[in-house]
C-alpha cells in the first residue's frame, strides 16, 4: 500500500530537550547504533563500532566528502553596531548567500565592516527570502576564513562553538571545502572503521554535496508537498557512478551514506544508472516518492517536521520511521547532528 502523509504535523513527535545533543560523543565510534531491517520489519541495538559487521563485501559506501568552513563571521555597521553572519551558500569566493541576526535591518547598499580584518567588507546587494545576497571586497577564501571565521554550529545547538567542534564537526575523509553544515551522518567514522570496511572487502567511495544553510530551513506549508527545497552544489565523478553502477548488476548493494550522499545519488539516476556530472539539486523526496538509486541508508536522528525526516520516511515508510523514532526516544538515543546513528537497510 502506498503511503500518502503529506501533513507537516504528520511529522511532529515527542522529543524531550535532554536528547538533543550538544556535544559530540566522547569518541566518534561510541555512538550507539539503531538498525531498522526494512524487509524484516525489525529494531535492533548495537554501537557505531560495530558498523562494519551490519556491512557485506562487496558493498559500496558513497560518502560525502565536503568540508565545512568556518563560516560563522561578526562585522559592525557604520552606527557601530555589532552583526553577525552565517556564509549560506557559495555563489563564488566574493558572492554569497548569508543569514545574519540583523536580515530584517540590513539594507541594500549598505556595507559591514569586517570585526577582525581591517579592510575586509561585505556589500549587501538584495534580500531573498531569509537570506541576503552579499559580495565580499576580498574573496573568502579558505585561509581567510580561518583568521576571521568560527565553525557554524546548527542552530539546535544552544551553546559557543568551541575548540573541539573544529576537529569534531568534520567527518575525518572532509577534503572540498565549500560546506557551511557538516554531512553528520558521516561523523561517526573513525580510520579505524574505514580500515575494518576495507579489509572486509567493502568499496568507499566518495561524492560531494555543498551542504548549504538552507538544510536548517523550516517547512511553512501545512501541505509539504507546496515546501520549495533549497538547491546545493554537487559533483559525482565517472569514478564513482561506473563502480556502483556495476554493483547494481552484480547485485551488490549501494549505501549512501548521509542524506546528503542519497540526493546526489537520487538526483542523478536516470534510466536505471547513475550519470556523472556536477550542477545543482533541489530534490525533495518524501511519501510517496520511491527511492531507487540506493538499497541502504545511514544517517542520523532528524528533527520534527524536517525535510530529512520526510526524506527517511519515502525511504524506510512512514510508520516504520515513526516507530523507530519512538523507540529511539524510548531509548535515550541522542539526536540531531552530534546524536547517535541509524542504518535503515
Amino acid at each position: 500500500m502506498i503511503e500518502i502523509v503529506q501533513k507537516l504535523e504528520d511529522y511532529n513527535f515527542y522529543l524531550p530537550e535532554n536528547l538533543i545533543a550538544q556535544n559530540p560523543a566522547e569518541n566518534r565510534e561510541d555512538s550507539r547504533l539503531l538498525v531498522l531491517s526494512r524487509s524484516e520489519k525489525t529494531i535492533n541495538h548495537d554501537h557505531f563500532r560495530n558498523i562494519y559487521q551490519h556491512i557485506n563485501a562487496g558493498d559500496v559506501l558513497v560518502f560525502n566528502d565536503a568540508k565545512v568552513i568556518p563560516a560563522r563571521l561578526c562585522f559592525k555597521r557604520s552606527s557601530g553596531a555589532e552583526v553577525e553572519i552565517v556564509l549560506a551558500r557559495m555563489i563564488n569566493r566574493s558572492e554569497w548567500y548569508v543569514i545574519s541576526n540583523r536580515t530584517k535591518k540590513l539594507k541594500p547598499g549598505e556595507k559591514i565592516q569586517s570585526l577582525a580584518e581591517p579592510g575586509l567588507n561585505l556589500e549587501i546587494v538584495e534580500r531573498k527570502e531569509d537570506f541576503l545576497y552579499v559580495k565580499s571586497s576580498s574573496p573568502l577564501t579558505d585561509e581567510l576564513l580561518m583568521r576571521v571565521g568560527s565553525i557554524p554550529l546548527p542552530p539546535y545547538i544552544q551553546r559557543e562553538a568551541s575548540a573541539n567542534d573544529i576537529k569534531r564537526y568534520q567527518t575525518i575523509y572532509a577534503r572540498k571545502t565549500g560546506a557551511v553544515a557538516a554531512p553528520t551522518a558521516g561523523l561517526h567514522f573513525t580510520k579505524e572503521i574505514m580500515d575494518k570496511l576495507e579489509k572486509k572487502g567493502v568499496i568507499l567511495k566518495y561524492l560531494t554535496l555543498y551542504v548549504s544553510w538552507g538544510t536548517f530551513s523550516p517547512v511553512r506549508s501545512d501541505n509539504i508537498s507546496e515546501h520549495k527545497m533549497h538547491s546545493e552544489y554537487y559533483d559525482l565523478s565517472k569514478d564513482v557512478t561506473t563502480e556502483i553502477n556495476k554493483a547494481r548488476v552484480e547485485k551488490r548493494r549501494v549505501i549512501a551514506v548521509g542524506t546528503t550522499a542519497l540526493r546526489v545519488l537520487e538526483s542523478t539516476f536516470v534510466n536505471g544508472v547513475n550519470v556523472p556530472g556536477s550542477g545543482d539539486t533541489d530534490i525533495f523526496i518524501y511519501p510517496p516518492y520511491k527511492i531507487k538509486s540506493i538499497d541502504a541508508l545511514i544517517t542520523n536522528f532528524h528533527t520534527p517536521k524536517s525535510t530529512l525526516l520526510m526524506l527517511v520516511s519515502a525511504f524506510a515508510g512512514y510508520d516504520a520511521i515513526m516507530n523507530a523514532y519512538k523507540e529511539a526516544v524510548d531509548n535515550n538515543y541522542r539526536f540531531f547532528s552530534y546524536g547517535d546513528s541509524m542504518l535503515i537497510c
